[in-house]
């Protein structure tokens, strides 16, 4: 499937579907100019990224899927700084990327030939988020009293509820915040309820995934046993916001 028709994922008849242009579509400014032009993104660059030039398609396209998930009066405040795509040059990204292909086309034949594939979109520290592209997502995640624990699963954002992710992105040292978005293989999923922090892999081999809604998932559950199998990063959005 084409990225348009992926980036925002519906799964009614009601459900918008991105355009190709920015029409309608915000792009508020922050205080002023002034951190888009002198921030650096040399730290992605370092990781494997390129940066979208904001003429192309393809920046219009996660722009407008971001904005998408994101009420007016909210977006106002935002202003998109960059984009960055996964470059996949180096030999361990190639290899996950394939394997990545591999294990899509397992679970598909598993799930009667749909792997249930979507964009989701996974709030982090731009420290994590360079961790994550140099090694994957790590079994331990840092407490907000700068302690560590044990990681049980990975809680990402369906694409057309880009704004949870951004109430949880975390500011960097210049005040800007970044989100990945990521191709996720959710295969058969099961429904989650409560605290599961006690439990790191599917309640049964029949499931793949987890989510808050079968019907209507806001939240997809990826158990730790499947993080750095089933999540492949893609994009990542870096923006300016005053977000409350």
């Amino acid at each position: 499937m084409e990225l348009m028709n992926q980036i925002v994922e519906e799964d009614d008849q009601d459900s918008v579907t991105i355009a190709k242009d920015n029409d309608g579509v915000p792009d508020a400014m922050s205080e002023d100019d002034e951190v888009e032009s002198s921030y650096s993104f040399d730290f992605f660059a370092k990781n494997d990224l390129i940066k979208l030039h904001e003429s192309s398609d393809e920046y219009s396209i996660v722009r407008t899927g971001f904005f998408s998930g994101i009420e007016e009066n909210s977006s106002k405040k935002i202003k998109i700084l960059a984009i960055h795509k996964t470059f996949n040059s180096s030999f361990s990204a190639k290899v996950k990327a394939k394997n990545f292909q591999i294990l899509a086309k397992a679970v598909a034949r598993k799930c009667c030939g749909d792997a249930n594939i979507k964009y989701a979109w996974y709030s982090a520290s731009k420290d994590e988020i360079c961790e994550i592209l140099k090694h994957g997502f790590s079994w331990y995640i840092k407490t907000a009293e700068n302690q560590y624990c044990y990681r049980t699963s990975i809680y990402l954002f369906a694409a057309k509820f880009s704004s949870d992710s951004v109430l949880g992105s975390k500011v960097d040292e210049t005040g800007v915040r970044h989100l990945l978005l990521c191709r996720v293989i959710l295969g058969k999923q099961e429904l989650v309820t409560g605290n599961c922090n006690d439990r790191f892999h599917p309640s049964s081999p029949e499931f793949d995934s987890g989510v808050d809604d079968l019907s209507a998932p806001r939240k997809y559950i990826i158990w730790s046993t499947y993080m750095n199998s089933h999540i492949l990063p893609c994009y990542i959005i870096s923006f300016g916001a005053p977000y409350e």
